[in-house]
């Protein structure tokens, strides 16, 4: 059994333990039983409010859903990416368990933003890549989540988090397509820098997903670290993937990249291969179970994505 199917079939047999919604509601214009009538019951009761709020004070769109609420697709990354760090941005000490679990060389966490320690849908103060967007989760690069970490030796790194659950990849090519061409257009110049932290001698197979948006995600990290960004000195860009979903990290889409799988191709395309991670949900979030106050987001997060 496929992992998106093994996870599709667990969201619809737990649905009404879990969220007491029937499913049955719409995604792209059609009735899914693993969507959820009352899309808000797809965000943890404790961030619930508070995110929907944060989300529309900041004029991020909430994908597929409407102003007020997030989509009830079961399956959705984003949302994943929420119930597992929206709740940490207002715990210092379990922002800084979380990253010391990345990092052993972080002393503390820092306010990445006015409003905690974990920053959503971030684009960068500028518009560094020369995109004809620039607005947080729409139509210009973005990663998911950012932190801040201060070291042990007083710097400040970013962490830029890229948050998947059940994608997988074909080997189109979005250098091809009818886009193909002002992509090209946009990204090359900055591939060819001579600081660019990305090494290829085909840059079109770096335009096959996944790593069309690890190769911008690395591209806006490095750029937003030059212009000193928060102080930052350093980055680490996380992309966090559910163990089981082997047809994600096992797969190597892009054919012309060295490597047998996810991990292997595309650190061998990087100046400096550790400043990525590729690591699992609960890996992630087990610093976080020793604290008392995330122990009902943790059996929640156990009980629908974990088990």
């Amino acid at each position: 059994m496929s992992y998106y199917k093994d996870q599709r079939d667990k969201a619809e047999a737990n649905r009404n333990q879990i969220f007491g919604d029937p499913g049955g509601g719409t995604f792209k214009n059609k009735q899914w039983p693993f969507v959820l009538k009352n899309p808000l019951l797809n965000l943890h009761e404790s961030i619930r409010e508070e995110a929907i709020d944060y989300f529309n004070r900041h004029n991020i769109p909430l994908w597929n859903g409407t102003a007020t609420a997030p989509t009830g697709h079961l399956l959705s990354s984003q949302v994943a990416c929420l119930n597992h760090l929206f709740f940490v941005r207002r715990h210092a000490d379990i922002a800084t368990a979380i990253l010391k679990g990345i990092d052993a060389d972080v002393k503390t966490a820092l306010p990445v933003a006015e409003e905690g320690y974990v920053d959503f849908e971030v684009i960068g103060e500028r518009n560094y890549l020369g995109e004809k967007s620039h607005t947080r989760g729409a139509n210009s690069t973005s990663v998911d989540a950012m932190m801040l970490g201060e070291m042990n030796d007083g710097r400040k790194k970013l962490f830029f988090i890229e948050w998947k659950y059940t994608e997988s990849y074909t080997p189109a090519s979005k250098a091809e397509d009818a886009g193909g061409p002002t992509r090209l257009a946009i990204y090359t110049p900055l591939l060819q820098k001579a600081d660019c932290p990305i090494s290829v001698k085909d840059i079109k197979a770096l335009f096959v997903e996944p790593y069309y948006q690890l190769m911008r995600q690395t591209l806006l990290a490095h750029e937003i670290v030059k212009s000193r960004e928060l102080g930052a000195t350093d980055y680490l860009h996380i992309h966090v993937i559910p163990t089981a979903n082997k047809a994600l990290k096992n797969k190597k889409t892009s054919a012309a990249l060295a490597g047998s799988d996810l991990d292997s191709a595309w650190k061998s395309v990087l100046k400096h291969p550790e400043k990525y991670l590729a690591i699992d949900p609960e890996v992630l979030w087990a610093p976080a179970k020793q604290y008392g106050q995330a122990r009902e987001i943790h059996v929640y997060l156990q009980n629908r994505y974990w088990q």
